[in-house]
């Protein structure tokens, strides 16, 4: 599970990219009930998802021509300049190098060696998120990538990640469920999955990571989904010891996952 107890390897951060920053906000807010709130005046575009008053996500424009609609991940680190190091040794490039976000931490994007992109965040005053684990939070995070032998090796390498691989039922593959290093299976934070190019479309063939996002109902999550102009593009299905899932796209085709954890 995610949680505030912020460790180094573990998502801390998300935040969304979106080509109309006010379409963005009106959507999630109609499907979480999230609320969006600018920075300042002067940047009315950049700003924070709130959930009963807690940050949960951040969202702004997209700043890179050409690029497509999609939530960042953002990985804690004790060290960012050391880690963009690490990076690039290991195969990755850099996106964005190591920068301050005035005296709140600094951050940092890259892109692994099969392609899929991701980001660091070297704490300051801000730790990372203020909720996630409940309702309308980050629950989990997801690789899809080409390549989950060299993935494993890349990020095993990058934050010490502990893997167990589980089969996936009707000879579905194999998923690789990712733990920070020296904590124990309860500390599970997200998973990665090797698929086709053909597979991820979205992208072109290139890897990504999604958020998965924890819901009351599924069922009722997607009907918001739908009603404000996004789409269902898998499920919802019901994943044994898991929960009930759906794969989703917001209205300008950034995905996620909508997910009602299995009761105990």
């Amino acid at each position: 599970m995610i949680t505030t107890d912020f460790v180094p390897g573990s998502p801390c951060w998300l935040d969304l990219g979106a080509p109309d920053v006010p379409a963005a906000a009106e959507f999630y807010g109609s499907v979480f009930d999230w609320e969006f709130r600018s920075v300042s005046p002067e940047a009315p575009d950049y700003g924070f998802f709130k959930l009963d008053g807690k940050t949960v996500a951040g969202l702004g424009p997209l700043t890179e021509e050409g690029a497509r609609s999609a939530w960042m991940v953002y990985f804690q680190v004790p060290d960012a300049d050391a880690t963009t190091e690490a990076v690039r040794r290991s195969g990755g490039s850099i996106r964005l190098p190591p920068m301050s976000a005035d005296g709140e931490g600094r951050v940092a994007q890259y892109t692994d060696p099969q392609g899929g992109q991701f980001a660091v965040w070297q704490p300051g005053s801000t730790k990372g998120l203020d909720v996630v684990d409940q309702a309308g939070t980050l629950t989990w995070v997801e690789l899809y990538t080409t390549d989950a032998a060299g993935a494993k090796h890349f990020y095993g390498n990058l934050f010490g990640w502990q893997t167990q691989d589980m089969p996936l039922p009707g000879n579905g593959g194999t998923y690789s469920l990712i733990t920070p290093t020296g904590l124990p299976p309860e500390r599970m934070h997200g998973g990665l999955m090797q698929v086709s190019t053909e597979q991820l479309t979205l992208t072109g063939g290139r890897p990504y990571w999604h958020p998965v996002f924890g819901s009351r109902d599924c069922d009722a999550t997607l009907a918001r989904v739908r009603e404000n102009g996004g789409s269902v593009q898998m499920g919802p299905e019901d994943a044994e010891g898991v929960g009930r899932m759906a794969v989703c796209l917001d209205r300008s085709g950034a995905d996620f996952v909508v997910l009602t954890p299995e009761e105990s």
